[in-house]
């Protein structure tokens, strides 16, 4: 997909909500269960973006809300120079670790998506692989990461579709426990409208391809027995519900997984559709 400015919309966003005090919730949300338990199955959707974005070795790459370090990892692995951040210190020591384990040099540096502690034009490459779609305001974050990125530089996402596996999953869970009022769903992310609005007026190209990842598990039940434990939203949502409400959220979820299951009766095959960017600012 490629944009022109004759697509470009105002984002109108009247009466913000209290992004500060949702940032505070998310974070204790993200710093919840272990989110690298889930994320370290998700690393090809990071060497697919660093192909994407066509990371080449010695280029500054800066890792945006980096998780358990699935992009950092892949542009590593390419000798980039690379700065992996996220607010969740825990998370980065889990990234720090799969580096050193693989023998790749990397810098962890604890950093808000929405504030980012760097110079104008700092970084060649800016990444994020499910990461920078859950900030609360979607416009700062998207302006840091053109901040800090040099003219004709790259930025690359990876975000899931509000379609998708997952879209559909967080639509399940906020039947159960509501979102915030008045934010942003995530989901725009996956969206090309969205983000064109986000970034296309300083943007000389943005180019879209939906995948595919697939989340393999044995069953049903060992999905949500993993995702209940170590994936936050799911965590704290069961967490935030009584016995009864568990449950129905149990029940709930489990005939998602059934319907959308293509590995057949003995295996759990979900295809979670998500949206691969790579933006060039001009």
């Amino acid at each position: 997909m490629s944009v022109t400015q004759e697509t470009l919309k105002p984002i109108v966003a009247p009466n913000p909500p209290d992004f500060q005090a949702i940032k505070a919730k998310q974070q204790a949300t993200w710093a919840s269960g272990d989110y690298a338990v889930i994320g370290t199955r998700l690393q090809i959707v990071g060497e697919l973006l660093a192909e994407a974005a066509d990371v080449r070795a010695g280029e500054r790459v800066l890792d945006v809300a980096a998780g358990n370090g699935n992009a950092t990892l892949a542009a590593a692995r390419r000798f980039a120079e690379v700065t992996s951040t996220d607010y969740v210190e825990a998370l980065l020591a889990k990234a720090s670790a799969r580096a050193s384990a693989d023998g790749l040099n990397a810098t962890f540096k604890v950093a808000d998506a929405e504030a980012l502690p760097f110079d104008d034009g700092s970084f060649d490459v800016v990444l994020s692989t499910f990461g920078a779609m859950f900030t609360p305001d979607h416009r700062k974050t998207a302006a840091e990461m053109l901040r800090v990125v040099r003219r004709g530089g790259r930025i690359g996402l990876a975000n899931w579709t509000p379609e998708g596996f997952i879209g559909q999953l967080f639509k399940v869970i906020g039947k159960h426990v509501p979102p915030p009022a008045g934010l942003q769903p995530p989901g725009l992310w996956g969206t090309e409208p969205h983000i064109v609005q986000l970034f296309g007026q300083d943007a000389s190209d943005i180019r879209s391809e939906r995948r595919f990842y697939h989340f393999r598990y044995k069953s049903p039940a060992h999905w949500i027995d993993v995702f209940r434990n170590y994936y936050g939203p799911t965590h704290k949502a069961f967490g935030a519900l009584d016995a009864s409400g568990q449950s129905k959220l149990r029940g709930d979820i489990t005939e998602l997984l059934e319907r959308l299951n293509v590995g057949g009766p003995n295996s759990l095959v979900i295809p979670g559709e998500y949206l691969e960017v790579v933006i060039v600012k001009h």
